[in-house]
C-alpha cells in the first residue's frame, strides 16, 4: 500500500467539501477582542459555548461568526496569557459583541504540553520552556531546529553547513554520553521519531515542513523527561503542529523568495602571491611550473543561490469537524554549484469532538517527497589547495579539466580540480517520508474526571539514489569511473494507551492528577548493500550480504502522580519501566523514577496582594533517565565479521570469505543519567517582566567506552562495555521584558544565558587516571588524533604540544616545551588544553512594533570554546606548496607561521572560537485587510540571515560543532522577501 495515497485523497476531499460549506443563515455576531489597553488581539479564539463553532480574530482583533441559530447563546473569548471571558449573546439577526480581556499574571494560565498530557504554566514542576510560532526565527527555514536558535536557555543549536536541508546539532544541557547518541528525543504531536538518519536526505529533520509547526516545548530536567524513560537522557523536544478551528474556511498562502551569497571565504594566496612565493623560494624546476591564469577556485565552485519556499493552508470547520490542510513546496539551491533540494510536503489534521464533547479525536497525517542533488563537498578543501595560476580547463584526457599529472595519469599527491569534482560528480536521490497518528481521548460519561487516551501512529521513510563519476574524471581515473546505488527503508510503529484521572477535592483543598500508561514501539530499518560498478558498467565489488535488517522493540509502562494542595504546594512523581530488545533478556528492563516539589510562593498570604510581584515559584526535582541509542541491536550476542575480498580462502577453483568472531559483552546495559534541579520562576508588574533561573547537576554512569582487556578473555584485546562515568553541572537563566506596551508602540526583549561544565570521572574497569580514549582526529599526518576523553576533563579535550615562540612572537618550527622535564620532546609532552564546547552560551532577541511595522532581530554568543585550524595546519606550510613536479596553494597563515613542514600537533593552531553572531534581522509590514468589506489580509516581510559574525578566529566560521575546521561548507548570508496572504 502506498502510504502517501491517503494523504492525496484527504487533501482532495477536504478541499472539495470546504468549498461547499453552507447552512441556514439565522443570525451572526461580529465584534472585537481587545486587551487591557484597548488594542486588538490578533489570533484570539471566540467559541460558541457547548458547540464546535469557533473563529479566530484578524490582525486588528476583529471576529465574525455567521449562520448561528437564533436564541440565547454564550460566547467564550480566550487568548494566551489572558483570562478567558464569557458573554451571553441574544442572537436575532446581526449583533455586535466586544470582549475586553484581562491579563493573567505572567501568563500563568497558559497551557503547556508535557509528556502524555498538558498542564498550566503556573503548575509546572519541571524545567520546561515553550517557544510559539510568533517568536520563531524568520526567513528561509528548511529544518525545524532553525526556528528556535538562540531562544531557549540551556539549549545549544550549532547550525549545520550550507548544504540545503542540513540540520544543526542540538544539545540540551550538554551531552550525556561519549559514544551513544547525544541527540534529544523528538515527539511531533505524540509521534516519537526514531532519530535514525534517512538514506537520500541531508537530515531526517529536512523532511519536516517547519511551516506546519505551532510550538516547541523543550523538556530539560529529569522530572520533565523521566516519563520518556530510556530515550530521555538528552532531553525531549515536543513539537506541536497547527490545527483548524474557525467556522468559515480560511485560506492562507505564503511565499519566501531568497538570495544566498557566500558570507566569507578561506584566506588563501592569490595567483600573483603564489607566483611571487615560488620565484622567491622555489628551485629552478618549481619556478617553471606556475601558469599565467588568475583563478579564484573558491569563486569557481560557489555561486549565489536562489530559493523559494511556498506554503498553502486551508482550515476551518466542516460539519462540526475542525480541519487543517496544508501543502508546501521548497526549491533551494546550495552555494556549491551542483547542490539543490526540492521538497514537496502535505498534511491533514482533523480534530472533531463527538459524544457531547466526551470523545476528542485527533487525526494527523503528514507526508514529504524530496529530490536532492548532493554536491561533492570534497571540492571545498580542494579549492583551497589547488594552484590558482592554472586555468579551469585544458585540452587533455581528463574531461578537459586541468590536472597535475604524473606520466599519463593524475598525480596522486596533488589536489583534484575542484570544478571537475563538482561537474563530474552526480549524486541524485529521492527520499519519501510519511508520519501520522490517530489519538482518541475519551472522558467517561459516568465519571468525566477519568480520561482514556489511545495513540496509534507510524513513521515510515524510503530513500534511494545513485552516485556516478564518468570514466575520464581524474578523481576515479584509474578505476574508469564509479557507479553505486543506495537504498534504505525505515519503519516505526507504535501504540500508546493511558488513563488519566483528575479530581478537585474541595473539602481538603486538594487536586489529584494521576496517569498510568503503556507503550509498545517497533522500529525496523533495512539498509541495502548494492554492487559497485565503474562508469563502463564493469563490476568492481559485490557485497557479501545484499541487505541488513535492523529491528528492535521497546515495551514500556509508565505512571505519574501530581498532588496540589491549596493551589500552591505541588508534589509530583513519575516512574517508567522500559524493556528493550537491544539487551540481554536477563538485564533487559530499566527503571526510571523522578520526583519534584513546587512551592508557589506568590500565593502565600504575605505576597498574594503584592502589586509589584506577579509570580514567584520555587521548583526542586530529582530524576533518572536512560540512553540506548547508539547501541547496536545484537551487540550482546556473539557475532562474526566477514573478510575483505583480498583475504578469501581458495578451495579448488572457488574462493570463500573467512569469518572471525567479534568481541561482545553479554551484560551490556543502559547508560543512565541522574539529574538534580533547583529552579525559580519569577514575574513582575503583571507579567511585564518574567523569567526563570535553574541550577542543575547531572551524573551519568555506565557510559559505553572501549577499554583494553587481557588477551584471551574475549575475541580481542579491546571491548566496548559499560565503564564510564561523567558529571555535568550548570546554571541557566532567562528574562523577558515588555519594555513598551501601548496601542501603537510595543517593544519586547528577551535574553537567556547558560553555563555548562562537563567532566569525565571514569573510563576504565580499574582505576587508571592516565587512560585516554581517542575521540576525533584531523586531516593530515599519522596517528592524527588530537581530541581525547580523559578523566577529570571535558569530553573531546585537545591534546597538543605547547608551542615555543621567539622574542618577536613568531612560532619556532618544531620547538615545543619539555613539559615532563626529561630533556627530550616526546608524546608525553603533549598537554590537555581546552575543548570545543563553549562554557557560556547566550541568546538575545528583540521585537519593536510601531503601528503596522515590526523590526526584529536575534543574536547569539558563545564564549569559552576553542577551534583547531586544520585548514592552516594542512595547507599553510611551504612543503605542501612547493614541489619540483607541481605546486599547490596555501592559506595566508603561511606568511605568519613560516613553517616549512606540517606541525599538526602544535597548539599554535588552537584558536579561541568565542563569537557574537546576528542570526536574523527582519522587517515586517502588516497591511491588514485589503478592503473594508473583504476578508483578505496581506503582510510583507524582508529578512537577512547570518547577518554578521564577530570573532577573533580568522577562518570561515568559528561555530563548528566538532571543533575542527577543515572542509566546512560555508553557511550562506541569505536575503529573503516574503509575502503572506490570507482570505
Amino acid at each position: 500500500m502506498n502510504v502517501f495515497y491517503p494523504l492525496k485523497q484527504g487533501l482532495f476531499v477536504l478541499f472539495f467539501f470546504s468549498v461547499l460549506t453552507a447552512s441556514a443563515q439565522n443570525g451572526s455576531v461580529t465584534g472585537r477582542v481587545l486587551d487591557e489597553t484597548g488594542q486588538g488581539l490578533p489570533g484570539a479564539s471566540v467559541v460558541v459555548k457547548g458547540t464546535t463553532r469557533s473563529t479566530a480574530t484578524d490582525a486588528k482583533g476583529n471576529y465574525s461568526l455567521s449562520a448561528l441559530p437564533a436564541g440565547n447563546l454564550v460566547l467564550v473569548a480566550s487568548y494566551v496569557g489572558y483570562e478567558t471571558l464569557e458573554k451571553p449573546a441574544a442572537v436575532s439577526g446581526n449583533i455586535t459583541l466586544d470582549f475586553n480581556l484581562i491579563p493573567d499574571a505572567q501568563k500563568l494560565a497558559e497551557v503547556v504540553v508535557i509528556g502524555y498530557g498538558t498542564t498550566t504554566r503556573k503548575n509546572l514542576t519541571g524545567a520546561v520552556t515553550t517557544v510559539t510560532s510568533k517568536d520563531f526565527q524568520k526567513g528561509v527555514i528548511t529544518t525545524p531546529d532553525q526556528l528556535i536558535q538562540g531562544k531557549v536557555a540551556g539549549v545549544v543549536i550549532v547550525p549545520g553547513g550550507g548544504q540545503p536541508g542540513s540540520a544543526g546539532t542540538i544539545r540540551i544541557r550538554g551531552g550525556a554520553s561519549l559514544t551513544a547518541s547525544n541527540n534529544p528525543l523528538y515527539v511531533i504531536d505524540g509521534i516519537p521519531l526514531s532519530g535514525e538518519g534517512i538514506s537520500g536526505a541531508a537530515s531526517q529533520l529536512s523532511l519536516i515542513n517547519p511551516a506546519d509547526i505551532e510550538s516547541f516545548t523543550v523538556l530539560k530536567d529529569a522530572n520533565a523527561t523521566a516519563i520518556y524513560g530510556s530515550r530521555a537522557s538528552n532531553g525531549v523536544v515536543l513539537i506541536t503542529t497547527k490545527k483548524g478551528g474557525a467556522a468559515k474556511p480560511t485560506f492562507n498562502f505564503s511565499t519566501n523568495n531568497s538570495y544566498a551569497t557566500v558570507a566569507r571565504k578561506v584566506n588563501v594566496l592569490s595567483a600573483d602571491q603564489v607566483r611571487a612565493y615560488v620565484n622567491e623560494n622555489g628551485i629552478a624546476a618549481t619556478k617553471a611550473l606556475p601558469g599565467t591564469a588568475n583563478t579564484d577556485w573558491q569563486d569557481e565552485i560557489y555561486d549565489n543561490a536562489f530559493g523559494t519556499d511556498n506554503n498553502f493552508t486551508l482550515s476551518g470547520t466542516f460539519q462540526n469537524v475542525p480541519y487543517r490542510v496544508s501543502a508546501g513546496y521548497l526549491d533551494q539551491k546550495g552555494l556549491l554549484l551542483t547542490d539543490r533540494l526540492k521538497r514537496g510536503t502535505g498534511g491533514i489534521r482533523l480534530t472533531p469532538s463527538l459524544l457531547d464533547n466526551h470523545l476528542k479525536v485527533d487525526l494527523n497525517l503528514k507526508g514529504t517527497i524530496s529530490n536532492s542533488r548532493f554536491a561533492n563537498q570534497l571540492a571545498v578543501p580542494n579549492a583551497i589547495a589547488f594552484d590558482p595560476t592554472q586555468t579551469v580547463r585544458a585540452n587533455n584526457q581528463f574531461g578537459n579539466y586541468f590536472e597535475w599529472i604524473s606520466g599519463t595519469v593524475p598525480n596522486v599527491n596533488t589536489p583534484r580540480n575542484p570544478v571537475s569534482l563538482l561537474e563530474n560528480y552526480s549524486n541524485n536521490s529521492k527520499a519519501d517520508r510519511s508520519y501520522g497518528n490517530l489519538q482518541l481521548d475519551y472522558s467517561f460519561h459516568f465519571l468525566p474526571e477519568l480520561h482514556a487516551n489511545v495513540n496509534i501512529g507510524y513513521d515510515v521513510a524510503k530513500g534511494q539514489g545513485l552516485t556516478k563519476v564518468p570514466a575520464d574524471a581524474a578523481y576515479y581515473y584509474l578505476t574508469k569511473g564509479y557507479s553505486l546505488g543506495y537504498l534504505g527503508t525505515q519503519q516505526d510503529k507504535f501504540i500508546e494507551a493511558y488513563l488519566n484521572y483528575t479530581k478537585d477535592v474541595e473539602s481538603i483543598n486538594s487536586n489529584f492528577n494521576i496517569t498510568a500508561g503503556y507503550g509498545n514501539y517497533d522500529n525496523s530499518k533495512k539498509n541495502y548493500a548494492l554492487p559497485t560498478y565503474n562508469a563502463l558498467g564493469e563490476l568492481q565489488a559485490m557485497p557479501n550480504f545484499p541487505f541488513d535488517v535492523q529491528r528492535n522493540k521497546l515495551l514500556s509502562y509508565y505512571g505519574r502522580f501530581i498532588y496540589t494542595l491549596a493551589d500552591r504546594y505541588i508534589l509530583s512523581a513519575t516512574m517508567r519501566a522500559d524493556g528493550s530488545s537491544k539487551f540481554n533478556p536477563s538485564g533487559r528492563w530499566g527503571y526510571f523514577p523522578s520526583a519534584a516539589f513546587t512551592w508557589r510562593v506568590k500565593e502565600e498570604a504575605f505576597l498574594k496582594n503584592s502589586k509589584t510581584l506577579s509570580d514567584l515559584k520555587i521548583r526542586l526535582s530529582y530524576g533518572e533517565t536512560g540512553n540506548k541509542d547508539g547501541i547496536g541491536n545484537y551487540t550482546y550476542l556473539p557475532n562474526y565479521s566477514t573478510s575483505v575480498d583480498q583475504a578469501q580462502y581458495q578451495m579448488g577453483d572457488n574462493f570463500y570469505h573467512l569469518y572471525s568472531p567479534l568481541p561482545y559483552d553479554k551484560d551490556l546495559r543502559w547508560e543512565s543519567t541522574t539529574t538534580y534541579n533547583a529552579g525559580l520562576d519569577y514575574g513582575f508588574l503583571d507579567g511585564r517582566i518574567y523569567g526563570s533561573v535553574d541550577i542543575y547537576y547531572k551524573k551519568t554512569k555506565d557510559l559505553l567506552s572501549t577499554v583494553e582487556i587481557p588477551i584471551g578473555t574475549n575475541f580481542s584485546n579491546q571491548l566496548l562495555t559499560n565503564v564510564g562515568n561523567m558529571e555535568n553541572k550548570g546554571i541557566e537563566a532567562s528574562i523577558n521584558i515588555a519594555v513598551l506596551k501601548s496601542d501603537k508602540v510595543n517593544w519586547d526583549i528577551g535574553f537567556n544565558l547558560s553555563y555548562n561544565k562537563n567532566k569525565v570521572t571514569n573510563l576504565t574497569l580499574n582505576n587508571n587516571p592516565d587512560f585516554k580514549l581517542q575521540a576525533r582526529g584531523i586531516t593530515g599526518g599519522i596517528d592524527n588524533y588530537i581530541q581525547y576523553h580523559t578523566v577529570g576533563l571535558e569530553p573531546y579535550a585537545y591534546l597538543l604540544y605547547k608551542q615555543v615562540y621567539d622574542a618577536s612572537g613568531n612560532p619556532l618550527e618544531g620547538v615545543y616545551e619539555d613539559l615532563n622535564g626529561d630533556g627530550r620532546i616526546s608524546d608525553e609532552d603533549r598537554r590537555f588544553f581546552k575543548s570545543p564546547t563553549p562554557a557560556y552560551v547566550m541568546g538575545f532577541n528583540t521585537s519593536f512594533n510601531y503601528g503596522r511595522w515590526t523590526l526584529s532581530t536575534v543574536l547569539r554568543s558563545n564564549i569559552g570554546g576553542y577551534i583547531y585550524d586544520n585548514v592552516s595546519s594542512q595547507f599553510g606550510v611551504s612543503r605542501f606548496m612547493l614541489n619540483e613536479k607541481y605546486i599547490n596553494n596555501a592559506s595566508t597563515d603561511l606568511y605568519k607561521s613560516k613553517f616549512v613542514n606540517n606541525q599538526y600537533k602544535s597548539d599554535y593552531y588552537l584558536k579561541n572560537a568565542s563569537l557574537l553572531k546576528m542570526d536574523n534581522l527582519g522587517l515586517n509590514f502588516n497591511a491588514g485587510k485589503l478592503s473594508r468589506t473583504g476578508t483578505a489580509t496581506l503582510s510583507i516581510s524582508a529578512n537577512c540571515q547570518n547577518v554578521f559574525v564577530l570573532s577573533d578566529y580568522k577562518g570561515i566560521d568559528p561555530e563548528i560543532f566538532s571543533g575542527i575546521d577543515y572542509n566546512l561548507y560555508p553557511r550562506p548570508r541569505t536575503y529573503t522577501l516574503g509575502i503572506n496572504v490570507g482570505f
